[in-house]
């Protein structure tokens, strides 16, 4: 019988270096007796993992034993079919995107999106807040006109009836977006040839943007960031990177406080694009800093 105390203490052990600058959580209760994944939950709630993210890697962990027949605390869990994942091809899945989408810009007009996408940005989403849905319909339109000509890819934000109907090349979607669609809505977003990208902060929330196969999972906030008020902690490279190798079949985005400073380390980890927002809308020459946070793209990724 292995003892699960002990164990626990390997895993923090062998990972604490990757997950460093976390607090401690208090462990959920268990949902099981076995061994392996009472060790596992403990282990990730020490590591800082808040409940719903240490209960899927403990259980992911007690997959991968159960497989392969041993527990292996110094490898951190990362096969997707241990997390329950869609197999590729997968059953359900939005139409593709490429899987490097670069420079992510997140913008807040039709306006923005323009000047972005003739400035070269591979990649641009439009975030236009608002209650008015004749000012909504006005500005999904306006940023499809204005991406005309460029190779530029435009997702909406949220508003995905007017999205499909504007012929929008794809949406994004939040946790609680994804939440409010029904059946019907999701059948009729799939079948409209949208891609689909979706807002992850943690493991759970991975799995649950894995179900809907989408064209591209975004995972942030990365670093600390102002822009708006997070429910999760910042999440750090370390784990960027463990969430990349899970979601290595997927095309990935990294969000949430990185500057150029940081590309290096942030592409390092697997992911092919990064999203910026204030690093551009706030530059005093936002065309010359698209142009500037490219080539640091190119560059980090060449390094990395």
């Amino acid at each position: 019988m292995l003892d699960t105390k002990a164990l626990a203490q390997q895993i923090v052990a062998h990972h604490a270096a990757t997950f460093a600058g976390f607090a401690p959580q208090a462990a959920p209760a268990p949902t099981r007796q076995d061994p392996a994944y009472l060790a596992a939950l403990q282990a990730c709630s020490t590591l800082g993992f808040i409940a719903h993210d240490a209960e899927c890697v403990a259980q992911a962990w007690q997959a991968r034993t159960e497989r392969t027949g041993a527990v292996q605390p110094e490898i951190w869990p990362d096969a997707p079919e241990d997390f329950d994942l869609q197999p590729v091809p997968r059953a359900q899945a939005f139409a593709p995107c490429p899987q490097h989408l670069g420079l992510y810009a997140v913008l807040p007009d039709a306006d923005w999106v323009g000047r972005m996408a003739r400035a070269g940005v591979p990649t641009v989403q439009l975030r236009f807040k608002s209650d008015d849905a004749a000012a909504i319909d006005r500005e999904v339109r306006a940023a499809v006109q204005a991406v005309l000509g460029t190779s530029a890819l435009l997702f909406i934000n949220d508003h995905w009836q007017v999205a499909i109907a504007a012929g929008a090349y794809g949406i994004h979607l939040g946790q609680e977006d994804l939440d409010a669609l029904s059946p019907a809505d999701l059948q009729a977003l799939r079948a409209s040839g949208l891609r689909l990208g979706v807002s992850t902060h943690g493991y759970a929330e991975m799995v649950r943007a894995d179900a809907v196969g989408p064209s591209y999972i975004a995972m942030g906030a990365v670093f600390p960031t102002t822009l708006k008020k997070m429910a999760t902690a910042p999440q750090g490279v370390g784990r960027l990177g463990v969430y990349a190798r899970l979601l290595r079949h997927y095309p990935q985005v990294a969000i949430g406080g990185i500057g150029a400073g940081q590309f290096a380390e942030v592409l390092a980890t697997g992911v092919g694009s990064i999203a910026v927002v204030r690093a551009l809308v706030n530059a005093p020459d936002p065309e010359a800093e698209a142009t500037a946070l490219m080539r640091a793209m190119q560059v980090a990724g060449g390094a990395a």
